[in-house]
């Protein structure tokens, strides 16, 4: 990875090279390596780099083009190395020599910004054209690489981080409390708004052109839609197969034959670690982690849902003798002893600070073993192992009533009940008000305060502004899988935790199951190969059937990482005593949170029910998020 900054001066005395540098000074905490700029002019474009491929060795950035016409800093890595170098003409000794920055200099060279749609990897890069006195600012589909920007009075100054645009005194530093407010709502992040005044980001999937006149937003990663027609449920599961193997292998490059994985009894990260496990071989080893509750723990019963994930765990690890299953208890540990790290890193809050406690342990020993790539099975559920529930309402627009009674019944032999199915088939269908109507009267609140910190009339507000953005607080269930994807896909920015990752433990996460072409892949699978014969995800559970233990391919219930997390909770009540009181003082939280609800939360401490959807929407949700964004609005507004 690679700290990025720029100034472009077009209107205004600053010297661009001396903004570029307080830029990538403030941003040291990312990439240890001396910062080196280029000006262009009135423009100053800079890198930092971490090393963590091994092409990184021929880095040079930044990276000049076409006789000076083109000069680039990228924060990249590029999975279709050998192909993209293919069709720009390199033989392979050469291209082995180019960082992946470089190759991305050759392709805007050849093609322009419609190089853009020919990357596949990790990465966000800003290229300044000379000729046409423009600067491209751009990122991958799903955002993994950050990249920021502000524009100010006669200059455009970007960076990886806020904390970069922010060394500037020409940049404001102030927080917009309306993104606080849709951050608590859980509203998907859209548009180029920050949780800063003045500071936008480059959305995933997007190019931004800047030029003097000012900046215009395109959406360049569009893919299509397409049905893919085989001729039997084994050949897609074969494809899946295939496209998820070079997925995981490419993200292998730079890890030394050594790599992490979260491991938790899911198909997800189990089949992403069984098949690290099979690439790397006898001389490789995956350090497997998996999250646990502490010895003697004893769950409070859930449906659907099992607490301790390390039996499951245990069996993918059994069948692969190169990995090492190293199981991870966080006994005690309060969620809130990492607030003032967590906004120094991610330059936002962290809004599920339970989760937060395990995976910075696993961090920890990822660190201790000096292991610097962290795979993931986080974006699984959207690609190879969708659960298909889309093609009920299709069977009952098409008039497939008894096929769906039939695959209704099979679901129920498998788990899910049938009320589950009919409100998958029937709910697409039903005006959003009697949806909600049913949901009343069977005791089910779909009312933000039962899991936000939201002060009641922006609560209000925001509901107004979700009806007009066609946003469903009531998460009625979908006809259109495609749309409902791609949605899910962008719902949240991944690339700020991703950098303060590397940047608090110096490990570089990666996500096969994110891959933009197994996600293309997937996106053209029909929806009867992921719920066929009663099986949800059951083009998951025939694709990896041949390096899964049954344990996991079977399993119907959803685990549970960290369900002792009450009990670390419990450890800091008074810390959170603490910080709901800091907040409630907080002139700027007035009208955003309803302190005086986080007040009672912290004063009415439960003895018990912690496995109940009441009490983990009040407590896990509403008074942990509360607290992690509220902390995080102090620091934005400067106070300690």
């Amino acid at each position: 990875m690679t700290a990025l900054a720029g100034f472009w001066a077009y209107g205004s005395g600053v010297d661009p090279a001396g903004a570029a540098e307080r830029m990538l000074k403030a941003q040291a905490i990312y990439a240890p390596a001396a910062p080196v700029i280029a000006r262009s002019g009135d423009i100053a474009l800079g890198r930092r780099l971490f090393r963590l491929l091994p092409e990184d060795a021929f880095d040079r950035g930044p990276v000049t083009g076409a006789g000076g016409r083109w000069t680039v800093v990228a924060d990249v890595r590029l999975d279709n190395r050998e192909a993209l170098a293919e069709s720009l003409g390199i033989d392979r000794g050469e291209a082995a020599r180019l960082a992946d920055a470089a190759l991305v200099t050759r392709a805007l060279e050849r093609w322009e910004e419609a190089a853009i749609d020919r990357f596949s990897g990790d990465f966000a890069f800003a290229a300044w054209d000379r000729q046409r006195e423009r600067l491209l600012l751009a990122r991958d589909p799903i955002g993994h690489r950050p990249l920021h920007y502000h524009v100010g009075a006669g200059f455009l100054a970007f960076a990886s981080m806020p904390k970069g645009l922010h060394a500037l005194p020409e940049v404001p530093r102030a927080p917009d409390t309306h993104a606080f407010a849709r951050l608590l709502a859980l509203l998907p992040e859209s548009g180029s708004g920050t949780l800063f005044e003045g500071i936008a980001r480059v959305p995933p999937g997007h190019v931004c052109i800047a030029t003097r006149s000012g900046v215009e937003v395109r959406r360049w990663w569009d893919p299509p839609r397409r049905t893919l027609r085989l001729k039997s449920p084994g050949e897609y599961q074969e494809a899946v197969r295939a496209e998820f193997d070079r997925a995981v292998a490419v993200r292998l490059r730079g890890a030394g034959g050594a790599v992490a994985s979260h491991l938790s009894g899911g198909l997800d990260s189990s089949a992403v670690t069984a098949t690290a496990a099979r690439l790397l071989g006898a001389d490789g080893r995956v350090h497997a982690f998996t999250s646990v509750p502490r010895e003697g723990f004893e769950a409070q019963a859930r449906t659907g849902r099992f607490p301790d994930e390390g039996a499951h765990a245990a069996a993918v690890a059994a069948l692969y003798p190169n990995i090492e299953h190293v199981l991870v208890r966080t006994a005690g540990r309060s969620p809130l002893e990492s607030l003032d790290r967590n906004a120094f890193l991610y330059d936002r809050p962290v809004l599920n600070l339970c989760n937060n406690v395990w995976g910075n342990a696993i961090l920890d020993l990822a660190k201790e073993r000096s292991l610097t790539v962290l795979l993931t099975g986080q974006m699984g559920n959207l690609s190879f192992s969708y659960n298909g529930f889309e093609r009920l309402p299709a069977l009952l627009r098409r008039g497939r009533l008894v096929k769906l009674a039939r695959e209704a019944l099979a679901l129920r032999r498998n788990g899910i009940r049938l009320e589950s199915s009919a409100a998958h088939a029937l709910g697409p269908y039903l005006p959003s008000r009697l949806w909600l109507a049913i949901h009343r009267w069977r005791g089910r609140s779909l009312d933000l305060g039962a899991y936000s910190a939201l002060d009641p009339a922006a609560a209000a507000g925001l509901e107004a502004e979700a009806v007009e953005a066609a946003h469903d607080f009531a998460y009625r269930p979908s006809k259109d899988a495609f749309a409902t994807r791609l949605w899910a896909l962008g719902r949240v920015d991944v690339g700020a935790y991703h950098k303060g990752i590397l940047g608090g433990w110096g490990v570089d996460m990666r996500d096969p199951t994110a891959d933009r072409g197994l996600i293309e892949l997937c996106l053209s699978i029909p929806m009867e190969q992921y719920l066929r014969g009663g099986h949800i995800r059951a083009l998951a559970r025939g694709a990896f059937s041949d390096r899964l233990p049954a344990v996991v391919v079977d399993e119907t219930r959803k685990g549970l990482q960290g369900a002792d997390w009450y009990e670390g909770l419990g450890a800091g009540q008074g810390e959170a005593r603490e910080q709901v009181e800091r907040l409630a003082e907080l002139a700027a939280a007035q009208g955003i949170f309803d302190t005086e609800r986080l007040r009672r939360l912290v004063e009415d401490w439960p003895e018990g029910g912690w496995a109940s959807h009441e009490v983990e929407g009040q407590y896990r949700m509403a008074l942990l998020r509360g607290i992690s964004t509220g902390h995080f609005l102090r620091k934005a507004l400067g106070s300690n």
